[in-house]
């Protein structure tokens, strides 16, 4: 998918401006990269024609796996990430890549770099990468990150990764969108210790010891393993791997695709692929469903509601929760 289906001139601008969603999800199940770069474009807006977008790629959902990769900065994510996608084209799978970048608090700007470090698959039309800007949104994501997996999935492929920012202990949201996640570890940076709060222990899937040529990898092997031990397991409950791997020179990553492949059957069997699903689902619902509030409420500002509501909350005429409840009421939601 990096390569386009259709050179002309003429092709590529009525792709790049389009709204015409029934022929750019058309046009991104055939391939075009142009047309998913629009889709994800229009998601990422919030454009109008959003719910038609969703509409269109509700019959491809659930058909991708999706692998979250998270982790400190400098742990080398966007390298394995690298290396995965190239194990994967290996077995036959279109690949997509959603790499989430930092936001600049003071810009909202954000540099995009993760693509750039993936130039070994910018001519492969069998992967399509994209990098997001975070938007200041928190816990490693963007707000816009589960409807660009829908499009990724409407545009047919096998796999979709999902790299998060990289920011540390708090960024465990993706393990609410993965099927599958991925802890990245590096010995020499304290990541042994991080690794063992509960956040980050609960979500990971497999952890990957990366760097593990340098001094310190087996402590931090023997560490991640110890604090698994230590964890309470039903009969017949998942227990997360330990891979290692250095995903520069290009080793160990055979073994994190099969631990994903290993995961991936015990969430078949157990009846946990279709409970995470639903899960995602319940999230992204009540996502949208608390974005259209906000935007209702954020409507009231420009009236004299809300104003006077806070006016007596101030002055102490009114307690806050009563002062919500009259809100939600002219919203018709109380």
């Amino acid at each position: 998918m990096s390569g386009p289906t259709d050179d002309s001139p003429a092709a590529a601008g009525p792709v790049r401006r389009s709204r015409d969603v029934p022929m750019l999800v058309r046009r991104a199940r055939a391939g075009d990269p142009r047309a998913v770069a629009r889709l994800i474009t229009l998601v990422e807006s919030g454009d109008e024609v959003l719910p038609q977008v969703a509409a269109a790629l509700a019959p491809y959902a659930g058909q991708a796996q999706v692998v979250g990769l998270t982790g400190s900065p400098g742990v080398g994510k966007s390298t394995t990430t690298n290396e995965l996608v190239r194990a994967l084209r290996t077995r036959g799978h279109r690949v997509g890549v959603l790499a989430i970048d930092p936001s600049s608090p003071f810009t909202g700007g954000a540099i995009l770099g993760d693509r750039v470090r993936m130039q070994d698959h910018a001519t492969d039309p069998g992967v399509y990468i994209r990098s997001m800007s975070s938007r200041g949104h928190l816990g490693g994501l963007s707000a816009a990150t589960p409807q660009a997996v829908r499009v990724l999935e409407g545009a047919g492929c096998d796999v979709v990764l999902v790299e998060t920012v990289g920011v540390g202990q708090a960024e465990v949201e993706v393990a609410s969108l993965a099927d599958t996640t991925l802890v990245l570890l590096a010995p020499g940076m304290g990541d042994a210790i991080q690794a063992v709060k509960a956040g980050i222990l609960e979500i990971a899937d497999v952890f990957v010891v990366n760097k593990a040529d340098r001094d310190g990898a087996d402590a931090t092997v023997r560490d991640i393993q110890g604090m698994i031990a230590l964890g309470e397991r039903g009969p017949g409950e998942w227990r997360p791997q330990v891979v290692r791997a250095i995903a520069a020179r290009g080793e160990g990553i055979d073994d994190i695709a099969a631990a994903i492949d290993k995961h991936r059957d015990w969430l078949e069997r157990h009846g946990e692929l279709r409970r995470r699903r639903e899960a995602r689902a319940a999230a992204e619902i009540e996502a949208i469903a608390l974005g259209v509030l906000r935007d209702r409420i954020g409507s009231l500002r420009d009236g004299t509601q809300l104003p006077t509501l806070a006016a007596k909350v101030a002055e102490g005429a009114v307690d806050p929760y009563a002062a919500a409840g009259e809100l939600l009421s002219q919203l018709g939601t109380g």
